[in-house]
C-alpha cells in the first residue's frame, strides 16, 4: 500500500512538490531556503500559477492554525513575503487573494503571536507598488478588525499597548493601499473611513489621558517619530498619512468621524486633546483645503449653538489656535460668511449672559453668566486670529462690515423691556470694538486719512450711542488710534506728561497732504465734537483721560501740525478746560482735575510747533504755577497709576 501510495506521488502538481519542500522535518530550522530559492524562481518563471501556488499555501497555513503548529505558520507567512516581493507588479493580483485570506485567518485569531504576523506581513504589502489596478479587492474586514485592535482593552497593559501598535500600523498600511489608483474611493465611503478615524483618534486620545500630555503634534510637515513604537505615534502618523492624501471631496469624510469622536467623549471642555487633533490635521491637510476644516469647525459651532458655553468656547478655541497654521488664502472665498457667523454667536451671547445676569443670585445663572463672558472673550480672539492671516486690504473690508454691525438702540432681540435692549445693545457694543481693535490693519502705508478712516468706519465711530457707556468711549479711542497712527507714534505717546522738549519723543511727522487737509476740513468738526463729549460724559476713567490724550496727539502729528488743525485743537482743549470750571457741571473732582491734566500735558505738546511758539511761554508759565500751589492739576499727578 505504502508503494502505491508513493509510485502516485510522482504524479503531484509540480508547485505542491516546490511548496511542501520549503517546511523543514523540524520545524525549529526555519524555512528551506534552497527550496524557497527554487519556489520563487518557479513563480517568476510561470506568473500563471502565482493563484494555485497561493491557495495550496493558504490551505497548508489554515491548517496549522487549526492544529496550532505555529512554527510553520511562521514559515508559511515568510515564504509568502519572499514570493510578494519577488513577484513582478503586473503579476501580483493573481497572489494577493490567497495572501489577503492568510492575513484574515492570523488577524481573526486571538495569539497576539500570529496577529502580529498578520499585520507586519501586510504591512510590506501594503508597500509594494502595483501597476496594475484591482476593480475587485476589497479591505472591509481589515479595516473592521485594525479598528478593533486599535479599541482592544485586554487586561495585560503590555499586550494591550502591542495590540494599539499592530491596530495603528495595520491602519497605515491600509491607508498607504487604499489610497492608490481605483481602491481610493473605497477609503473615503462612509462606512469605512469613520472607523479608520475613529480609532486613530481612540489611541491618541487614550495615550493622551495615561500620560498627562495633550499637547500640539509634531513640527508642522514632520512625520510622527517612530523609532520607539508607540501606539500614539503611530496613529498619528497614519492619520498625517490619510490627510495628506485626501482630496477636496474627501475632508468632510476624516472631519465629520474627528468631530463625532470630540463630541461623543466630551473632549471640547478641557478642549487641550481637541487642540491637539486639529493642529495635526492643519499641519497634514494640503494647503489649499485648509479652508474646509475651518468652514467644518465653524458649521459644528453653529450645531451647538445651544449648548453650554464652555463647549462652545472649547469649539471657538480651537479656531483661533488652529486658523493662526493657516495661510491667508485658508480661509477660503466666503470670509465675510466667517466673521458674519462668528459676530452671530457673539450676539447670541450677549443676550444669554444679560438673560442669566437678570436671574439673581442663583449660583448657576451666576456660572452660567461668566462662562457667557469667557466665551465672548474666546470670540473676540478668534476674530483677531482670522484677520491675522488677511492681507490689509481684506482686514479693512472686514472692520468696515463689523462696524456695520453696531446696534442702534432697541435693535436687539426680544429681552423683555426696553431697558434690558439698550443694554444689551451696549454689550455687544463694546465686544464689537473689542473685535474692531483686534482687526485694524497697519495703515504705514495708507497714503491718506480718507484711506486710513473711510466712511463706513468713521460714522459708526462718531455715533452718540457709543458716548454712553464709559468701556465703549476708551474702546472707541483706541481704535481712533489704530486708524490714525500712520507712522507709529502711538507707543512714545503712552504716558500723560509735560513735553518740554518734543525733539527727545523722537516722533515721526510729515508735511500735512492735501487730501488729509481734504479730509479734515470735512470731518474735523464733527470729531472735535465726538471728542468734546466723550471727555465730559459721566464715568471716565484714567484709562479714557490718557487715551484722550494719545487722540488728540496724534491727529497733530498726522496733519503735520497744519495751522488749521491746531488752532482747532487749541479751541478744543480751552473748552475742555472751560467745561472743567463749570461750577454747574456734575462732573467728578477727579474728572475735573484729570481734564486740567490732559490740557495741560496736550498744550505743552501743541505749543512747541513753530506756528504756535508765542504760547509756549504762556503754557509754561502756567504749569510752573500749578506745581507750586495745584499739583494735582498737572498730569504726572493726577494721572499717576
Amino acid at each position: 500500500s505504502a508503494g502505491v501510495c508513493g509510485c502516485f506521488g510522482a504524479f503531484r502538481p509540480r508547485y505542491k512538490v516546490l511548496v511542501d519542500s520549503i517546511y523543514p522535518i523540524n520545524p525549529q530550522d526555519g524555512l528551506v531556503k534552497p527550496s524557497m530559492e527554487r519556489l520563487t524562481f518557479y513563480a517568476v518563471s510561470a506568473p500563471e500559477k502565482l493563484d494555485r501556488i497561493g491557495s495550496y499555501l493558504s490551505a497548508r497555513l489554515s491548517r496549522d492554525v487549526a492544529r496550532r503548529r505555529h512554527e510553520y505558520v511562521v514559515i508559511s507567512m515568510e515564504a509568502l513575503d519572499k514570493l510578494l516581493m519577488a513577484c513582478h507588479s503586473q503579476c501580483i493580483n493573481h497572489f494577493v487573494e490567497s495572501f489577503l485570506k492568510m492575513v484574515q485567518k492570523l488577524l481573526e485569531s486571538n495569539e497576539p503571536q500570529l496577529q502580529i504576523l498578520g499585520t507586519n506581513s501586510f504591512v510590506k504589502f501594503a508597500n509594494i507598488e502595483e501597476d496594475t489596478p484591482s476593480y475587485h479587492r476589497q479591505y472591509d474586514f481589515l479595516v473592521s478588525k485594525f479598528s478593533a485592535m486599535c479599541h482592544s482593552n485586554i487586561e495585560d497593559p503590555t499586550t494591550c499597548t502591542d495590540i494599539h501598535i499592530l491596530g495603528s500600523r495595520g491602519k497605515e498600511g491600509q491607508v498607504k493601499k487604499s489610497s492608490r489608483g481605483v481602491l481610493q474611493r473605497s477609503l473615503w465611503l462612509p462606512s469605512p473611513s469613520p472607523r479608520v478615524v475613529g480609532s486613530l483618534k481612540h489611541n491618541l486620545q487614550q495615550i493622551a489621558e495615561q500620560n498627562g500630555y495633550a499637547g500640539p503634534g509634531q513640527t508642522p510637515g514632520s512625520p510622527a517619530p517612530m523609532e520607539q513604537e508607540k501606539p500614539e505615534s503611530l496613529a498619528e502618523s497614519c492619520l498625517r498619512e490619510l490627510l495628506s492624501r485626501a482630496a477636496y471631496g474627501n475632508i468632510d469624510s476624516i472631519i465629520r468621524p474627528v468631530l463625532m469622536h470630540l463630541d461623543g467623549h466630551s473632549l471640547w471642555d478641557p478642549n487641550t486633546f481637541a487642540v491637539r487633533c486639529f493642529k495635526i490635521i492643519m499641519y497634514s491637510v494640503q494647503n489649499q483645503h485648509a479652508h474646509m476644516v475651518l468652514q467644518k469647525l465653524l458649521g459644528h459651532l453653529d450645531t451647538h449653538s445651544k449648548a453650554r458655553a464652555t463647549v462652545r468656547a472649547g469649539v471657538v478655541q480651537v479656531l483661533s489656535e488652529t486658523v493662526s497654521i493657516a495661510t491667508g488664502g485658508s480661509i477660503g472665498p466666503a470670509v465675510l460668511e466667517v466673521f458674519n457667523s462668528l459676530l452671530k454667536h457673539l450676539r447670541l451671547s450677549v443676550d444669554q449672559e444679560l438673560r442669566l445676569s437678570n436671574v439673581g443670585q442663583d449660583d448657576n445663572a451666576i456660572d452660567g453668566a461668566s462662562a457667557e463672558a469667557m466665551f465672548q472673550d474666546s470670540v473676540v480672539k478668534t476674530i483677531g486670529s482670522f484677520a491675522g492671516i488677511l492681507p490689509d486690504y481684506q482686514r479693512s473690508e472686514i472692520m468696515m462690515f463689523i462696524m456695520g454691525k453696531m446696534p442702534l438702540h432697541g435693535v436687539g432681540v426680544d429681552m423683555g423691556s426696553t431697558g434690558d435692549k439698550e443694554q444689551a445693545d451696549h454689550m455687544y457694543q463694546v465686544m464689537l470694538l473689542r473685535s474692531v481693535l483686534k482687526v485694524v490693519p497697519d495703515h504705514k502705508a495708507a497714503g491718506s486719512l480718507l484711506l486710513a478712516l473711510p466712511g463706513p468706519v468713521l460714522e459708526p465711530l462718531l455715533w452718540p450711542a457709543l458716548l454712553e457707556e464709559a468701556e465703549a468711549r476708551v474702546l472707541a479711542l483706541r481704535v481712533l488710534h489704530g486708524l490714525l497712527d500712520r507712522h507709529h507714534n502711538r507707543d512714545k505717546l503712552t504716558a500723560v506728561r509735560i513735553v518740554h522738549d518734543l525733539a527727545s519723543l523722537k516722533l515721526k511727522m510729515e508735511k500735512c497732504s492735501k487730501q488729509d487737509a481734504t479730509f479734515m476740513k470735512k470731518n474735523g468738526q464733527r470729531l472735535y465734537g465726538w471728542l468734546y463729549e466723550s471727555c465730559v460724559a459721566e464715568g471716565n476713567t484714567r484709562a479714557h483721560y490718557e487715551a484722550l490724550y494719545v487722540t488728540l496727539a496724534l491727529l497733530v502729528l498726522e496733519t503735520g501740525g497744519e495751522e488749521f488743525v491746531a488752532i482747532d485743537l487749541l479751541r478744543l482743549a480751552v473748552a475742555l478746560q472751560e467745561a472743567a470750571l463749570e461750577e454747574e457741571s456734575c462732573s467728578s473732582v477727579f474728572a475735573r482735575c484729570a481734564t486740567h491734566g490732559v490740557v495741560a500735558a496736550f498744550l505743552s505738546l501743541l505749543a512747541q510747533r513753530p506756528a504756535l511758539r508765542p504760547l509756549l511761554q504762556h503754557v509754561t508759565a502756567v504749569v510752573e504755577h500749578r506745581r507750586k500751589v495745584a499739583p494735582y492739576l498737572l498730569p504726572d499727578v493726577v494721572l499717576s497709576e
